[in-house]
Formats: structure tokens, C-alpha cells, sequence
């Protein structure tokens, strides 16, 4: 069965970076495209990036792109979300999924971005 783990999230300040990661089990990772979405607290799931399954392409939601950088590696099973220059309006609970299927989401990690 599919099973996503995310990792990586904290409390940081604004201008500040840091990486997610999303580790998959459960499926062939590399021939699936993955992406990541996030969720403010009231608010609904925002997609914020995508990623094929060799890595050779990537899309970006305007609210993230050139601060972001969506990556994957597939010996690790793994995808990754640098986050750089974060903002306070970046404060979410971020997902990972397969392609674009939410229902395969893991627990999600906090980011709080806050001085």
C-alpha cells in the first residue's frame, strides 16, 4: 500500500530556509510523479509544486516560485522541498502526494514561519 512520511518541518523566521522531505514505500517511486501541497489553518489545500518521475521537469504555483525548489531522489524513495526566503504566509501543514492524489497524502509536517 502506499505509505508517504513527511519530514523536515519547524518554526523558523521570516528570510529563513528549510527542506522537506517525503519519503515513499509501498509503489515503483520513480515511475510516478509526486507533488507537494500545504494547508494554513482554515484554509483549503494549496498545490505549490509537482515533479516528474525522473526529475527532468517541475511546476510551481506562483505563490512559490523562485523560493522553492522541488527535488527528488530515487534511490532514497525520496522527494524533497527546499524552501527558501520563507515568509510568514508560508506558515502550513505541507504534503506530499503521489502524482496528484491527496487521498495518498502522509501526516504532513508543520512549518511555522513567525519572528
Amino acid at each position: 500500500q502506499v505509505r508517504l512520511v513527511e519530514s523536515g518541518g519547524g518554526l523558523v523566521q521570516p528570510g529563513r530556509s528549510l527542506r522537506l522531505s517525503c519519503t515513499a514505500s509501498g509503489f515503483p517511486f520513480s515511475i510516478y510523479g509526486m507533488t507537494w501541497h500545504r494547508q494554513g489553518s482554515g484554509k483549503e489545500f494549496e498545490w505549490i509544486s509537482r515533479i516528474n518521475g525522473d526529475g527532468t521537469s517541475t511546476a510551481y504555483a506562483d505563490s512559490v516560485r523562485g523560493r522553492f525548489t522541488i527535488s527528488r531522489d530515487n534511490a532514497k524513495n525520496t522527494v524533497y522541498l527546499q524552501m527558501d526566503d520563507l515568509k510568514p504566509e508560508d506558515t502550513a501543514v505541507y504534503y506530499c502526494a503521489r502524482a496528484s492524489d491527496l487521498r495518498t497524502r502522509g501526516q504532513g509536517t508543520q512549518v511555522t514561519v513567525s519572528s
